[in-house]
């Protein structure tokens, strides 16, 4: 009986994960994304081309493949049809590949304008939402109001659409929210016909008979560790479970079932939006490391805030996720820097931690080793053995904190840019 494998971000998302499950995909028959929305922006370099994926497994480009949105995904017709035109134009058979869960809710154009309205009432309490409309659409999710995939067939679906619609607008009005939804409404029926051309599974039967019989699978997280609903640095958090435990409630697969664990971790820390972040930087190593790492938003085009490495959050995400192997990306980015600095614990409110800590709205100031730079570039490097000394004490650092080893290290975008140990 095989299990599920997961690969998931164990930083505040935009660790590369698009390009390790490409680089992992060729090992597994199924790819299913277990929760999050088209906020997520899975970048996939290859051939001279890139890829941004929202909705849709990685593991699309592969022939053969199965591809499962899970019962745990959000899904904004628009968007994800508008990710499947795309990639059909490439000639790539997605019709053919792609698996849809019935009970994975629907993202409404009325859930758009709520997480607008909400986030321009919050003013400078505001999470730092994409907009996409995902905390609302969960929000009814719990709440019990939500349209699902499933409802798409049924004779009563425009009428459970108007129902939930003018509820919306009645908390739009309470919002004092002027919305124009004709054209955007126009589009998301029109992806709402599209989506019923695909197979509509009840995805918790076929992800348990794929694994009976005996095919590979990978859950493929999006964001990352520090930004789940309960773990992360609430409230500037996703609004879903994004650690490993998620994967359970977001396929349908018991605990038993989950096998390696593979979290993925740049080997300096980035974040987007607002909310805390100890090692952030606001001198020019900060604006480097952005520059050289092109860190802007694959969804948003936002700039991200750039850090050095935390272990104290890392260590954390490794203990929640039960991370069996550890992934480190851009390490092609720290090239040039003279020194590195790696943060090993906070004084929060002047008392030193090396656990992550609940209360994130206070000062955390954190305690930073140094170590030295490696000043070459390691781009073209193929094997381990080639790494300079400094590279090598960094990752080894790393695998002594953790308790984890580092399995996989990325020199580089492409494909063929991944060191395999």
């Amino acid at each position: 009986m095989k299990k599920v494998d997961v690969v998931l971000g164990l930083q505040w998302g935009d660790e590369g994960k698009g390009k390790v499950v490409d680089v992992l995909t060729p090992a597994y028959r199924v790819i299913a994304r277990f929760q999050g929305g088209p906020n997520a922006g899975h970048s996939l370099h290859f051939e001279g081309k890139k890829y941004v994926l929202h909705t849709i497994p990685s593991g699309i480009f592969r022939d053969g493949s199965v591809n499962v949105i899970g019962n745990g995904v959000v899904i904004d017709p628009v968007i994800l049809s508008e990710e499947i035109a795309g990639l059909e134009a490439d000639g790539i058979d997605v019709q053919g590949k792609l698996l849809i869960s019935k009970k994975a809710h629907l993202i409404l154009p009325t859930h758009r304008a709520i997480d607008a309205a909400s986030e321009a009432a919050k003013g400078k309490t505001k999470i730092g939402s994409t907009l996409k409309g995902i905390g609302p659409t969960y929000m009814d999710k719990t709440g019990r109001n939500g349209l699902r995939i499933g409802d798409i067939v049924s004779p009563e679906f425009g009428e459970r659409y108007g129902r939930l619609k003018e509820k919306h607008l009645g908390l739009l009005r309470q919002y004092d929210y002027p919305v124009d939804l004709t054209d955007y409404e126009k589009k998301w029926f029109e992806g709402i016909e599209n989506l019923k051309r695909f197979r509509l599974i009840d995805s918790e039967h076929a992800v348990n008979r794929l694994l009976d019989e005996d095919n590979t699978m990978l859950a493929e997280g999006a964001q990352g560790s520090m930004l789940d609903i309960d773990f992360g640095t609430y409230p500037f958090v996703t609004s879903s479970n994004t650690l490993c435990a998620g994967v359970c409630t977001g396929l349908g697969v018991a605990p038993s079932r989950i096998g390696n664990v593979y979290g993925i971790f740049k080997a300096y820390c980035t974040r987007v939006g607002s909310g805390p972040f100890p090692t952030e930087l606001f001198d020019e190593d900060g604006e480097r490391m952005r520059q050289i790492g092109m860190e802007f938003g694959a969804t948003t085009g936002r700039p991200r805030r750039c850090g050095w490495l935390d272990m104290v959050a890392l260590k954390y995400s490794v203990m929640m996720n039960g991370v069996t192997s550890l992934i480190m990306m851009k390490a092609d980015v720290l090239n040039d820097f003279d020194r590195l600095k790696v943060a090993v614990a906070y004084r929060v409110n002047g008392e030193r931690t090396t656990e992550f800590p609940f209360e994130t709205a206070g000062e955390i100031v954190p305690e930073y080793r140094e170590f030295e730079g490696w000043k070459c570039d390691i781009n073209s490097m193929r094997s381990y053995d080639e790494f300079p000394r400094q590279l090598k004490e960094y990752v080894e650092f790393i695998e002594r904190e953790t308790g984890v080893p580092v399995k996989i290290i990325s020199v580089g975008p492409d494909r063929e840019e991944t060191i395999v140990r």
